[in-house]
């Protein structure tokens, strides 16, 4: 399967396409400190869905460039509309012994993060966004590549990686900045990453083009996905008790057990209409006054549609796969998913 930074060197797209610039570069310290309580809750209460995460800050002394804040990211249609692939080609990569940073794509809307000495310490990754928003992740794996959304829009990007030293306290392992200019809006939004993670041979895949392969137009693969996890996938009452800081949602187990939390269904969703080409946000914030996610998607024919999709023949409404499965879309459920008030977004992945 062929990146998507590969697909468009054969698309032509008047010049949307321009390299991202790249200058600084961090470096390793025992110095400097970041206890947890000054982390960015992005990734570590919000994974586990809780009710009171908050954000936060870091300093971390990167090197300056200039930023890409004036530029817009393009709209229009998305530049591709099949299944898209991340790719660390290690034309652009940072990093030092412990951490390498893959920044080839990045126009793409996306980095790839490995890190390589081993440790059985907790790992963080901060990515403060031009935007103004930090988002922070745990490094999961050793010595293979995990992918992470640049969602942010154009301009610099720091990313940091902490290493923890004992208790809540972390050390910073290496930081950096890029300057991104994403070919279009649509980039952070086609492709998995941690937090909607597959690849060809995963069966959410199969899955989908099997759901969706006799229908013509966007609108009718979202319904047809939509109504198809409803219908399949039960809210898991006991994980949603017990769910640790850090959660992943493991989306072909989830095809198996067919039971799941908020966090499971936003992310299963959301890879599927990925997969086929079908742009879409996975929403993390607040639902009332309760942690939640859900999704935002695009079609051709009414642009994005924001707090995910119910449509009732008439109208497009407000919808929550969570809730209209453990709901059973009863008239007060669709009442209260119908209210675009009752959701307030903090992140997009």
């Amino acid at each position: 399967m062929k990146s998507r930074k590969m697909k468009f060197a054969a698309v032509a797209l008047s010049g949307v396409m321009i390299a991202a610039s790249f200058a600084g570069c961090g470096s390793s310290t025992k110095t400097e400190y970041l206890s947890e309580q000054d982390v960015p809750k992005a990734a570590a209460d919000e994974t586990g869905l809780s009710a009171d995460a908050e954000e936060g800050s870091a300093s971390t002394g990167q090197d300056e460039e200039p930023a890409i804040e004036t530029e817009k990211v393009v709209s229009g249609a998305p530049a591709v509309s099949s299944l898209i692939m991340p790719e660390a080609s290690g034309e652009v990569t940072k990093g030092n012994g412990k951490v390498t940073i893959d920044m080839s794509n990045t126009s793409d809307g996306y980095i790839m993060v490995k890190y390589l000495a081993k440790t059985s310490k907790k790992l963080m990754l901060i990515v403060a966004a031009p935007d103004g928003v930090s988002y922070t992740y745990y490094i999961t794996k050793i010595g293979d590549y995990e992918t992470f959304p640049l969602s942010g829009g154009n301009g610099k990007y720091t990313v940091t990686v902490y290493e923890n030293i004992s208790g809540n306290q972390y050390s910073t392992v290496y930081s950096t900045s890029v300057s991104v200019k994403l070919t279009d809006e649509f980039a952070p939004f086609l492709t998995p990453n941690q937090y909607v993670n597959y690849n060809e041979s995963s069966k959410i895949v199969s899955l989908a083009a099997q759901l969706t392969a006799n229908q013509n137009n966007d609108v009718d693969k979202i319904k047809e996905i939509y109504y198809w996890v409803i219908g399949n996938i039960s809210y898991d009452r006991e994980l949603a008790r017990s769910v640790k800081s850090g959660y992943l949602p493991d989306l072909d187990k989830l095809l198996t057990s067919k039971k799941g939390i908020c966090f499971d269904y936003a992310s299963l969703m959301t890879g599927m209409l990925r997969s086929q080409g079908i742009p879409a946000k996975l929403v993390v914030g607040y639902s009332g006054k309760a942690y939640h996610a859900w999704i935002n998607a695009y079609t051709a024919e009414d642009g994005w549609i924001n707090g995910f999709i119910y449509f009732d023949g008439q109208s497009w409404k407000l919808m929550d796969p969570t809730f209209a499965s453990s709901g059973r879309e009863s008239s007060s459920i669709m009442s209260y998913i119908g209210d675009g008030t009752n959701y307030q977004a903090k992140f997009l992945y």
